[in-house]
């Protein structure tokens, strides 16, 4: 079942965007309906006015879940399967004859000969202008300045078209005559062109770790790769074609003679090594601007007319054989489309780092499952899961092993005869230390479980200290003095600046997380509980007093309950800042949870993964604010309504 849901998740995608877009149109329908029959029943500011709605909650979450399939190319893929597969072939003949089309003002404003020769004379020029005098002899610079004049009539000896080498014209004018044949050729169209089973067999597009397979699978897609092949061979014997002359052969043996002349006199010689490193450097560029020349690779400026003609109209030819691809490509493949790498055709602009919805609960689906051996889970843990847990290590982790030490006696000690007898102490140790079986309970297990029992553990130990704290703070002068200022000092330093010193001192272990997680619960907690404290109304505490009530019960029934909206709203903060707390800490060291998830997927680039942690994030962020939610309106029903 999962296999074929895996297969078809181009068809899936398709029946989830229809009725997304229904779900969409219905809930505006409903919710303009709503709101022109309570607008008069209304009153802005209201709070009950922002109750319901939940035909406004499913038009928010379709408009994102549209825009992301928009935008992950989800819709391209699910409404048009094959166009990929076209994109791709495309790409190919692309990439076939990209070393051509450099050379050619295409996708850049100058000839590749016109760049180089500005780049180049510019450089000499420079180099001329800034010789270092002082460390070469008068006939050294002599040398030089001939040197650079000889690459500057190089590079005139080349542009001239009198000199073009007769091979090179024929060259290009075959190339250019194949180039128009490729052209004619895609206009007949791809009648006749038929895909091998070969291709057919491919895996579906985005199915497998290769996004877009090579082989065609359409007509189309048949003639293109056809075209591609034969431009490829084009492209060889383009680059083979070379510039050459015999006044430009004279000019770079002479010059190469009189480089050679001066690396062998800073070989022999005896310089400062300042003097030579700056001469070498010198002598370096001069000669790095030469071999940059005698290569045959600047033409003259009208050498390339006909293969630019040509070029052009076979991009012109291929925009006319897309047919309905091109609008496919305009509309529902944002960004810069498809391009070929070595083993297959890659995504690119916002479809390359935004995984389609699909393929994210595929990678989820596969994370869940529990069966590691299977290829489930992720680095030899579950995602969430259960596990048999000895109930020796649970008592283990509770009693530390130096309150046994405090026990009256001795450890035992081995007898005469070489035995050991354990006495009671020796029993509670092996019990403090988890040795003793005491049977097994079910308890939760996997990356999702251990990240969030390090924040519970945090919050429970934060919202413990830190309230009742907050509170003395809030009505005393003593707490709210000495520990003010210790708050103060360490809350708004960021979190993540402490993680360093937390982990070096804890380790990769669970206690250094908690405890990183703990500092940013605690100084909240306090915050939240002495804010609500201190803001109680004066009138009710002189009032309470007035009836008698003793310190402790204006604690418990006047400024506690006045300060728990305040202390509920900090629970509520502190679960979202532990939360991207604690998945920063496992990205920087840990070995489970789901930063640690994150931390890996980014390394090896699977952005399928990554998208698949950040959702997990923000369903579990949700879920426990729902619940605070929930919690605050059953504990605090009078809040906003006084």
């Amino acid at each position: 079942m999962l296999s074929w849901v895996s297969e078809e998740r181009a068809f899936i995608a398709a029946v989830v965007i229809i009725l997304l877009l229904l779900c969409f149109t219905i809930s505006i329908f409903i919710g303009v309906k709503q709101t022109a029959f309570r607008e008069k029943d209304e009153v802005f500011g209201d709070p009950e006015r922002t109750l319901g709605g939940w035909y406004w909650t499913i038009t928010g979450v379709s408009s994102v879940l549209l825009l992301w399939f928009y935008f992950s190319w989800g819709i391209g893929r699910a409404f048009f399967p094959e166009a990929g597969n076209e994109m791709c072939q495309i790409a190919k003949l692309e990439t076939a004859i990209a070393p051509i089309t450099a050379t050619l003002p295409i996708n850049t404003r100058y000839f590749k000969s016109t760049t180089l020769t500005r780049r180049n004379s510019e450089q000499l020029e420079i180099l001329l202008s800034s010789m270092p005098t002082s460390i070469f002899t008068k006939i050294e610079q002599s040398e030089l300045i001939e040197i650079i004049e000889n690459s500057k009539a190089i590079i005139g000896v080349f542009s001239n078209q009198k000199n073009q080498s007769k091979e090179s014209v024929a060259f290009l004018k075959k190339i250019s005559s194949d180039i128009r044949k490729l052209s004619a050729e895609l206009r007949l169209g791809f009648d006749g062109y038929l895909p091998t089973k070969e291709a057919l067999a491919q895996p579906n597009w985005g199915t497998t770790y290769i996004e877009i397979p090579l082989l065609p699978i359409t007509s189309k897609g048949v003639l293109f790769d056809s075209i591609s092949n034969q431009a490829s061979i084009i492209t060889k014997t383009f680059l083979k074609t070379r510039n050459n002359s015999d006044a430009g052969d004279t000019l770079i043996e002479s010059t190469k003679k009189k480089i050679s002349l001066l690396k062998a006199t800073n070989k022999s010689s005896v310089f400062d090594e300042d003097i030579l490193i700056r001469r070498k450097a010198y002598v370096k560029a001069v000669e790095r601007i030469f071999k940059r020349l005698d290569d045959g690779t600047i033409f003259p400026p009208k050498a390339f007319d006909g293969l630019n003609y040509a070029v052009t109209d076979l991009f012109t030819a291929i925009d006319e054989t897309k047919g309905g691809l091109k609008l496919i490509d305009t509309l529902f493949v944002p960004g810069a489309g498809v391009i070929k790498s070595r083993t297959q055709c890659t995504e690119q602009g916002s479809g390359r780092w935004l995984p389609k919805p699909t393929d994210v609960i595929a990678s989820f689906l596969k994370l869940a499952n529990p069966n590691i051996e299977a290829g489930g889970g992720y680095k030899g843990s579950t995602l969430f899961w259960w596990k048999w847990l000895p109930i020796a290590d649970l008592i283990g982790f509770i009693i530390p092993d130096k309150i046994i030490d405090l026990l009256p006696g001795e450890y035992g000690r081995h007898s005469d005869t070489g035995n050991f007898q354990s006495n009671y102490k020796d029993n509670l140790l092996a019990l403090a230390q988890g040795d003793i079986y005491l049977g097994s309970i079910p308890m939760l297990d996997g990356h999702i479980w251990d990240s969030v029992f390090r924040v519970l553990v945090a919050l429970i130990l934060g919202i413990g200290l830190g309230v009742p704290l907050g509170i003395y703070m809030g009505v005393s002068r003593f707490f709210k003095s000495f520990f003010d200022p210790i708050i103060e000092l360490y809350r708004p330093v960021p979190p993540l600046a402490w993680a360093p010193l937390i982990l070096t001192i804890f380790g990769i272990n669970d206690d250094g997380k908690i405890f990183l997680l703990f500092m940013v619960a605690f100084a909240i907690m306090v915050i939240s509980a002495r804010t609500g404290a201190s803001g109680t109304q004066l009138s009710k505490i002189r009032a309470s007093h007035s009836l008698g009530a003793s310190n402790r019960q204006i604690l418990r029934y006047v400024i506690l309950p006045n300060a728990l909206p305040e202390i509920l709203t900090g629970i509520r903060i502190s679960i979202g800042v532990c939360w991207g707390t604690l998945v920063a800490a496992e990205m920087l060291a840990g070995t489970t949870g789901i930063g640690f998830i994150e931390n890996v997927a980014r390394v090896v680039s699977n952005y399928e993964l990554i998208w698949v942690t950040i959702l997990i994030m923000g369903l579990l962020g949700l879920a426990f604010d729902i619940m605070m939610r929930r919690i605050i309106n059953k504990t605090i029903p009078w809040r906003g309504k006084g």
